[in-house]
């Protein structure tokens, strides 16, 4: 089968694109060069005339130069003559910026996804995208995968009795419902929570629906960024009898003085996915338990292939 496809990555987690091509034992090819003056070069050293090529490119920090990486490969995949070229975007930058929250701003997910599109991208592929109505912003097919297929089983293993889970805010319940219905846990909560639309990464808890009294509450998000959601809500929820707080969280961005509160908060756990390349602080931080997401990536790509059903086999 590797015969009939190409993998490319950019610089962005090349650990995960090696990792992927070694489950598919294929060779992963690495494109990028960068001029003294920055501007970035793609030579991509492979044929890929009438083949499948799959892009590993997280566009996550610094993630203009990511995203420009992920473009210019695209556009020399398509001026190589490959069949088609498949956007693999483990973590997708700017997916927070899906909507209009205020006037004079834009739907930055949606150019950038429309801009992937125009490069000549002929199917994307994340991994729990912001919110999953990103996908109608191009007409061409975009799979969405859920970090629960890498994130579960080592939850299963916690063994965790009286299990609550809960959302920091309501736009995620739809996934802790699934990981409660995955787990088995005896009940769900949501924390209620208020976000400042004029200031980035500014939220506060408010208030919390659900019974958390005494038990062991896992806490699930998409994303950790600057940790002040997560931390607020875990707060809230030890305030309200929580008898232990943990996270599982698949995009871990660990932005600024993240690490440092949450190694100081009541969480006790995060459990992440490397859809990102984590720094080393981060790697060997006590808290942070990392899930490798290759083997996801992996399926994903094989039953791309094969053409069976990524929704029936890979989403939990």
């Amino acid at each position: 089968m590797s015969e009939n496809f190409v993998i490319l990555t950019g610089t962005a987690n090349k650990p995960l694109a090696k990792e992927i091509g070694k489950i598919l034992k294929t060779e992963v090819y690495d494109p990028i060069t960068v001029f003294s003056d920055g501007e970035i070069r793609v030579k991509i050293p492979h044929n890929m005339r009438r083949r499948h090529v799959y892009i590993i490119q997280p566009t996550s920090y610094p993630v203009n130069d990511h995203i420009m990486e992920l473009m210019l490969m695209i556009d020399a995949a398509k001026r190589g003559s490959a069949s088609e070229v498949i956007a693999v975007i483990p973590y997708f930058g700017y997916s927070r910026q899906d909507r209009k929250e205020v006037s004079r701003v834009p739907i930055s997910a949606s150019l950038v996804a429309s801009t992937i599109e125009h490069a000549g991208a002929s199917r994307i592929l994340t991994v729990d995208i912001h919110s999953e109505q990103q996908e109608g912003f191009v007409s061409i097919p975009w799979d969405n995968v859920y970090g629960s297929y890498s994130l579960v089983p080592v939850l299963k293993k916690r063994n965790l009795s009286n299990l609550i889970v809960a959302s920091p805010d309501k736009g995620g319940m739809k996934r802790a419902t699934g990981y409660a219905r995955l787990l088995g846990a005896k009940g769900l909560a949501l924390v209620y929570k208020e976000r400042d639309i004029d200031m980035s990464n500014v939220s506060e808890a408010l208030g919390m629906m659900g019974e958390v009294k005494d038990k062991d509450v896992l806490l699930v998000d998409d994303m950790i960024d600057t940790g002040g959601t997560l931390i607020n809500a875990a707060e809230y929820l030890k305030k309200n009898g929580a008898k232990s707080i943990s996270a599982a969280v698949t995009h871990g961005l660990f932005s600024g003085s993240s690490l440092e509160n949450i190694t100081k908060s009541v969480i006790e756990e995060v459990i992440v996915s490397d859809t990102i390349m984590l720094r080393e602080e981060v790697v060997k931080n006590k808290k942070v338990i990392i899930v490798p997401v290759a083997p996801l990536l992996a399926e994903a790509i094989r039953h791309t292939e094969t053409g069976e059903s990524i929704s029936h086999d890979l989403i939990l």
